[in-house]
């Protein structure tokens, strides 16, 4: 089923006047809505480049939007009824940042609020340039020319509410938009989540220290759209790595509100597990202080340097200048972590108030289980879920908020495990074939991620076939042959790129971009020939022959993947060899590199199976697996990593039905994740994500062990 067409009543794109292309520019849009309409009927519609939050009197509402594909946008619409007083006038905010910056999170589009209030089909309010009822500021505390959070996302949060409102209205004018569509996923949930515990106290000083952390601010140009050194107003990580702390009390205390944060100190604080969500906090003082806001998934062991907000290369810091007085404040973004750590310069502070508001898929009844380790992995893959899927499939809630291929393979069966519907993964699959064609990639090509900016022209062409086996077991789970039929152009297009590369013997041979498997050292062994490809490149055959009934093609997919196989085995080891070079114009398989991940894509796409390579099914079974760096029969095969080898494995043992070894195997895998951070991670060490939604995979097998 496609997204249907969405049409505003009166409302028209807008922006201030020839600043559409502004980056990180953000504006503060007010309506005023009459004491008639309290508690009646009133919807607010609005669709937006690129992200908003609402307020009504001074209270959050909601955050969005969803996101969509080039030149299409979806609408949003919420029940504004129940949340008007009874006074005379009500206010309405809509706080629109328009990054306008090529990344992963957001597209680089021109940016807008499209948006009307309706009561009994009759139109309030509506922007538009002239005749609309919308006010348009810029939001002067914002400071804008500040560096990027990260090269996967636009630019970090800093505010100086010493600036003051100079009351002058923006010229609105009409702001390039494009289609707009229904929303077509649930909304999110935006529960309140709280402090649950003080874990250090100690001073903080500025240093003169030289900084080190360049990631995302010297070296982005001129690919990453961003603000040059000289340009920036303040480098709030260079500022934060000036920081010094020395720790006065580690007692674990509650968190309690009105904590008093005399000047020059520091509270380091626990969310009891990783949450995602915009960060809250209530801050008053008699005099101008400076709050940082430094957030990390892990704690160091290092008491003076308890939050390494640079750890994912990213710059996870918050900065608020303050006046005397009272302030509400909250990001415009959400962030990822379990561990805050908030820093009082200059000033003392009373912080009242200190939490995140959630942004995360509607809460999942748990199973219950009798192992309270089991427990824990299971929760902890219904929270990795939640705080990955809002609008589309993510890879992680902190360093990119991207919509990964292959990642979405895997969380799609979650989503249908928890919702019996797919929503979700309707829009994420979508929204590849709205556009025409995709800048920067060779025709017929699909990005790695998306909806997203690939102006370096990097692509995965793996993960383009991910795409296809899941378009199929997307047609298994809904029968939505309407959406199937809508790709059957691009996937062609997707073959046709793929047989430019064919050799031979009809395999797939020196692929273009990065040939990526997983994170391991098996994809170092890519080129020419490579194995693990071509297993996954018949699978893609066999599952475009059976979407659009082409036999020939679903036999080509059956062909290939024997071809590989026999290939593979042709050194005579009982392990598939990963891939075979071209020397003297021959194909020469590549003896001794082997990895793990390889026997896992050759059983797992059909090109081995417990009845044809017996020997190698009884050594997988039971000389691989979390033990096995601790005893290591197999040395020189290289070790798989979380993603995706095993997953993979894991899989395996599931459809094998070797339930008691898969559910030893899953506590052996993830255990220490959830000790840590309460949800699952994106490889074995925690030298990455430590949340990643392809990981909440976990429930479906737990899901057959629960009570």
């Amino acid at each position: 089923m496609l997204s249907k067409r969405y049409s505003f009543i009166k409302a028209l794109p807008v922006w201030a006047a020839g600043r559409e292309r502004e980056m990180n520019l953000t504006v503060n849009f007010t309506a005023t809505l009459p004491k008639t309409t309290a508690g009646a009927d009133v919807v607010l519609a609005l669709a937006a480049s690129c992200t908003y939050e609402i307020f009504v009197n001074g209270d959050f509402l909601a955050a969005g939007p969803a996101r969509c594909a080039h030149g299409f946008f979806r609408v949003d619409e919420f029940d504004l009824g129940k949340l008007l007083q009874d006074r005379e006038e009500n206010i309405l905010e809509i706080r629109v940042a328009g990054y306008y910056t090529n990344c992963f999170m957001t597209l680089q589009q021109p940016s807008f609020l499209c948006a009307e209030v309706r009561s009994g089909g009759n139109v309030l309010r509506w922007t538009a340039p002239e005749a609309g009822d919308f006010t348009g500021k810029v939001f002067a505390p914002k400071v804008q020319k500040v560096q990027r959070y990260c090269i996967q996302r636009p630019f970090v949060e800093c505010y100086d509410y010493s600036k003051e409102d100079d009351g002058a209205a923006l010229t609105l004018a009409l702001s390039p938009a494009g289609t707009f569509l229904e929303r077509g996923v649930p909304y999110g949930d935006f529960s309140r989540i709280e402090v649950q515990s003080q874990l250090a106290f100690g001073k903080a000083a500025v240093t003169d220290r030289a900084p080190s952390y360049m990631g995302g601010i010297t070296d982005m140009a001129p690919i990453w759209d961003t603000f040059s050194v000289e340009e920036l107003e303040t480098c709030t990580t260079w500022d934060a790595e000036k920081l010094n702390f020395v720790p006065e009390d580690q007692t674990v205390k509650p968190w309690m509100p009105g904590t008093h944060l005399p000047a020059n100190t520091y509270g380091v604080y626990d969310m009891g597990r990783e949450v995602t969500g915009m960060i809250g906090l209530t801050v008053t003082c008699k005099e101008p202080v400076t709050i940082y806001a430094l957030f990390d998934e892990l704690l160091q062991e290092d008491a003076t340097h308890p939050v390494d907000f640079v750890r994912l290369y990213t710059s996870s810091v918050v900065v608020w200048h303050l006046p005397a007085g009272t302030h509400r404040l909250l990001t415009a973004e959400p962030y990822s972590f379990r561990y805050l750590q908030l820093v009082s310069l200059e000033g003392a502070c009373i912080v009242d108030d200190l939490y995140m508001r959630g942004y995360t898929f509607r809460a999942i009844p748990s199973k219950k289980f009798q192992d309270p380790d089991v427990q824990k992995i299971y929760d902890a893959a219904i929270e990795t879920f939640r705080q990955n899927v809002v609008d589309i499939y993510m890879d992680c809630p902190h360093r990119e908020r991207a919509g990964w291929l292959c990642d979405s393979f895997f969380t799609s069966r979650v989503e249908h495990l928890l919702t019996g519907e797919v929503p979700v993964e309707r829009n994420f699959l979508e929204h590849f074939l709205l556009p025409d064609s995709f800048a920067h990639l060779p025709d017929g090509m699909l990005p790695m991620c998306y909806p997203s900016d690939h102006r370096d022209g990097k692509f995965i062409p793996n993960w383009a076939m991910w795409y296809v086996v899941e378009l199929e077991e997307y047609l298994g789970r809904t029968g939505d042959r309407e959406l199937v039929d809508a790709a059957k152009g691009k996937m062609y297009d997707l073959l046709t790129y793929f047989r430019r590369f064919e050799n031979e013997f009809g395999l797939l041979e020196n692929l273009e971009s990065w040939v990526l498997l997983e994170h391991s050292r098996a994809s170092e062994f890519t080129q020419d020939v490579n194995f693990p490809s071509n297993f996954l490149y018949g699978a893609m055959k066999k599952s475009m022959g059976t979407l659009y009934g082409d036999d020939a093609l679903y036999r080509e997919g059956e062909t290939l993947l024997k071809t590989a196989r026999d290939m593979a085995l042709s050194t005579g080891s009982v392990f598939f060899s990963d891939n075979a070079v071209r020397k003297d114009g021959k194909l020469v398989v590549t003896q001794g590199v082997c990895s793990e991940v390889c026997q896992y894509y050759a059983f797992y796409f059909g090109a081995a199976s417990p009845e044809q390579n017996p020997e190698l099914y009884r050594i997988l079974i039971e000389d691989f697996g979390p033990q096995r760096k601790e005893v290591n029969p197999w040395p020189n095969v290289y070790y798989a990593n979380a993603f995706i080898g095993n997953y993979l494995r894991l899989d395996l043992l599931w459809r094998w039905g070797l339930r008691e070894r898969l559910l030893e195997e899953i506590k052996g895998y993830f255990t220490f994740m959830t000790d840590r951070t309460g949800t699952l991670w994106e490889v074995d060490l925690p030298t990455h994500s430590c949340n990643h939604g392809f990981a909440s995979y976990v429930a479906v097998w737990l899901s057959d062990f629960s009570n």
